[in-house]
């Protein structure tokens, strides 16, 4: 599952707007009144205005060789939310280790070096290292529910959990990241885990859909077929 493009909505475009392109050095491909568009690797991020708006936890795919200097990269440029002393927290069972950051809208931010991945790197670490958006946060009270309809209208399988507490579905490219919100909370902050609205296009297996978060409830829609 590749990630296209992900929406999410906040109340402070122009402090979000700031951030992505003064702190992270991010150039905006489209800006209006309304929204921000950045590039990230093969996705795009889209920020757009809305009276109400809660956060989110999404994640960003670099070379599988580069998280010592992401690290250092992002320390001259944010504070890193660490696990405990942990500042470069290592997922063994999904083989990949990951950096937390929060951005303007104290949305969860993840930088991810995912070691399956045959994607080193030995150019020096900056803000082109940014690959893709590789996940996009789901918290619901029905996890079974947002895998079925994920499984049958885009043909994704689980990559890890279950229907409990946590499931990834998808792959090491792109992942829906389920949890319950009544159980879980976000890692490694604790923060609340919120509904939030987003809209995300993704490209499966040659076909690309248009998937759609909105008052806690999922939907899909093929877009196109490449």
């Amino acid at each position: 599952m590749k990630i296209k493009e992900l929406k999410i909505y906040t109340t402070k475009l122009i402090e979000q707007t700031r951030f992505y392109a003064q702190v992270l050095d991010l150039k905006p491909i489209h800006q209006s009144q309304n929204s921000v568009s950045f590039i990230i690797g093969t996705s795009v991020l889209k920020i757009e205005y809305q009276k109400t708006a809660t956060p989110y936890h999404f994640a960003i795919n670099i070379p599988s060789n580069k998280e010592a200097e992401a690290l250092t990269w992002l320390k001259t440029k944010v504070n890193i939310l660490k696990d405990r002393q942990d500042e470069i927290i290592d997922f063994k069972r999904w083989n990949a280790k990951a950096i937390y950051f929060y951005d303007a809208d104290t949305n969860i931010v993840e930088l991810i070096a995912r070691k399956n991945l045959n994607n080193t790197s030995t150019r020096d670490f900056d803000q082109n290292s940014f690959l893709e958006i590789s996940e996009i946060g789901i918290p619901t009270t029905n996890i079974k529910r947002e895998f079925i309809l994920l499984n049958k209208n885009c043909g994704l399988d689980i990559y890890d959990g279950s229907f409990e507490r946590f499931c990834a579905i998808g792959n090491d490219n792109g992942l829906f990241i389920c949890i319950n919100k009544n159980t879980k909370d976000w890692f490694p902050t604790n923060d609340k885990a919120y509904s939030s609205d987003f809209e995300v296009i993704i490209n499966e297996k040659d076909q690309e859909y248009k998937i759609e978060y909105r008052n806690e409830q999922l939907s899909a829609l093929i877009t196109s077929e490449e």
